[in-house]
Parts: C-alpha cells; structure tokens; sequence
C-alpha cells in the first residue's frame, strides 16, 4: 500500500526538484566569468545610437502617460474635465529605424525587463510628410491603438494624443517621450 503511495510522490518531488535544478543551472550561467567582454542590451543599443548618421527620432526614451475625461456635468451643469490616471516614467523604450521590408520606418521595444533573450515591440511609429508628425500604434496583446504624435526638430521630446467619444464623454489619452539617449 505504500509502495502505492510513494510512487506518485516521488515522480511529484522529482519533477519539482527538476524544475528549481534548470533555475540553478541558469542562475549559475548568468555567474559564470567569461574572459570575452560582455554587452548587455541597452549598452548594445546605445552603441548603435552612437553611429553617425543617426535619424532623429531614435534613441532611448522614458515614458509618461495621462488619461483625462470631459464631459457634460450631473444634471447637465457645464462642462467638466478630470485627470482619471497619469502615470509618470513608467516605462523605458528604445525607438530604432525599422530596416526590414514591412511598412513600418521606426520600432519601439520595450527596454523595462532586462536579461532577456528577446524584446517586445510595442509600437510602430511613421513619419508623416512634414517630418513633424509621427503617426503611433501601440499594441497591448492581440490588440492596438492609434496615436498621432508631434515633435521638434531635436526630438527630444515627442507628444501623443488619442482621443475617443464615448456617448457625451470625451476621453484624451496623452503620452510623452522623453529622450535619455543621445541627447
């Protein structure tokens, strides 16, 4: 009867200790001295953005975010406007030039989780006839959004905007990027 028993368990405790042995392994790795120099991502990019010729929107930028609602008062009294969420540097991203064939000039990854083997792309930007405009999207899962950005020649900063209605609400959503790297 407890040969019965003790099977299960050991197959349960064996597979376990499995798992926490490949996270030692990995974390042993990651300890291990190399005699070649190492470069981790966000030192990689900005050796990229350090080459000449550069475009003017690539870099390394923090992201701030704000959503605000206007609409009608309670009982139809004037019209009122109130932040709902603003979010300041929560994220960090890198826009580079975009050199595969797809439509797409620029991509934003996400630089916020480090050691990684690979790198989401959260956005696509596209420069618009003037150079001055920038049109956005974001994707958030199987979804994505449409924002229309502006910016100066330096590209220090750039300034979005969505917005949508939703029946007497009008609701703004405003992200800036500010540069880190090059400046």
């Amino acid at each position: 009867m407890s040969i019965k028993i003790f099977g299960p368990i050991f197959i349960i405790v064996l597979l376990l200790s499995g798992c926490s042995v490949q996270k030692l392994q990995q974390m042993k790795h990651a300890r291990v001295a190399s005699s070649y120099q190492q470069v981790d991502f966000q030192s990689l990019i900005k050796r990229y953005l350090k080459k000449e010729k550069f475009n003017s929107i690539e870099g390394i930028y923090s992201v701030s975010g704000s959503v605000t609602k206007r609409g009608k008062g309670f009982l139809g009294g004037g019209e009122k406007e109130k932040v709902t969420d603003r979010k300041e540097n929560y994220a960090q991203v890198a826009i580079l030039r975009d050199l595969e064939e797809g439509g797409r000039e620029y991509l934003e990854l996400s630089l916020d989780q480090e050691l990684r083997p690979t790198y989401s792309v959260v956005g696509e930007f596209t420069i618009a006839t003037n150079g001055n405009i920038l049109l956005y999207k974001h994707f958030t899962g199987n979804k994505s959004s449409s924002y229309t950005f502006t910016t100066d020649k330096t590209a220090d900063i750039l300034e979005g905007v969505r917005v949508e209605n939703e029946g007497n609400t009008t609701i703004t959503y405003k992200l800036t990027y500010v540069k880190l790297f090059p400046k």
